[in-house]
């Protein structure tokens, strides 16, 4: 299972499923990336998954694709 630098699945991801994902069928790994500011963001700070990030869960965060909520619960900050 490919996890994206969001988080999620690759394989649950509404992009992927539809065929749309701008990295193919690699899924996204931290780079830049026009499409996803998440890709960007991680690969700016040198982190592989945006939650391994010290400042996680973000603004940036709030724009999905996992819900805000998920990801302060993650972090423990709920």
């Amino acid at each position: 299972m490919k996890i994206g630098v969001c988080g999620i699945a690759c394989e649950k991801c509404p992009r992927m499923v539809k065929g749309q994902c701008p990295a193919g069928p690699d899924g996204c790994v931290p780079r830049e990336n026009k499409f996803c500011k998440i890709c960007t963001c991680a690969f700016e700070k040198g982190k592989r998954l945006c939650f391994e990030c010290e400042q996680f869960p973000c603004e940036l965060t709030k724009t999905g694709p996992i819900s805000y909520g998920y990801c302060t619960f993650l972090a423990g900050k709920d």
